[in-house]
């Protein structure tokens, strides 16, 4: 599922190192629309929902995190 995650991400931004990289929000890595694109991704790969207070910066700031979130909606449906 990582995998998958990273593969979502590089085709948001190729240029980054997603399995090492730890602060794609705090470090400006990923933008708003580039969240925007993620969510909408994920939701379609894992068919899951993303809900507004889901949306949280530590939710998105490394591939590990976001597998976290999408482990933890997939636990809950």
């Amino acid at each position: 599922m990582l995998e998958k995650i990273i593969e979502i991400l590089k085709s948001i931004r190729s240029d980054v190192d997603f399995e090492k990289e730890e602060s794609l929000i705090d470090g400006g890595i990923l933008d708003s629309f580039d969240i925007v694109g993620v969510v909408a991704e994920l939701c379609e790969e894992f068919d899951i929902t993303i809900t507004a207070d889901q949306l949280e910066p530590e939710n998105f700031n490394s591939a590990k995190a976001i597998l976290k979130l999408v482990e933890e909606i997939l636990d809950e449906e």
